[in-house]
């Protein structure tokens, strides 16, 4: 599996991006997508995941801001980033997971095992 995240870039405060992440896999439907972010000297954290079509979970931080959703036609998960703030400055990761039905949808690092290279978000105050 391999991912390729595109679309960060600079913003003021209050603007939006749309993070992309295109996967190549043969199942795209079978993985659960998500998003993580680390900015300079913090761990890694959670930001979005998504679950099939419509099973999606937020951060508390970013929740009502920010939606994931996936394109299967395209093998394609999106990151709509709105009302941005200098605190979601970070550099940006989508991850893959195959994870059983009936089990959490995963907004741990390591419960995903395949990861893209990063795109950076810089918000302007």
């Amino acid at each position: 599996v391999q991912l390729q995240a595109s679309g960060g870039g600079l913003v003021q405060a209050g603007g939006s991006l749309r993070l992309s992440c295109a996967a190549s896999v043969r199942t795209f439907s079978n993985y659960v997508m998500g998003w993580f972010r680390q900015a300079p000297g913090k761990e890694r954290e959670f930001v979005a995941a998504i679950r099939w079509i419509s099973s999606t979970y937020y951060a508390d931080s970013v929740k009502g801001r920010f939606s994931i959703a996936r394109d299967s036609a395209k093998n394609t998960v999106y990151l709509q980033m709105n009302s941005l703030k200098p605190e979601d400055t970070a550099l940006y990761y989508c991850a893959a997971a195959l994870k059983p039905a009936g089990t959490t949808i995963g907004t741990r690092p390591e419960e995903y095992f395949y990861w893209g290279q990063g795109t950076q978000v810089t918000v302007s105050s």
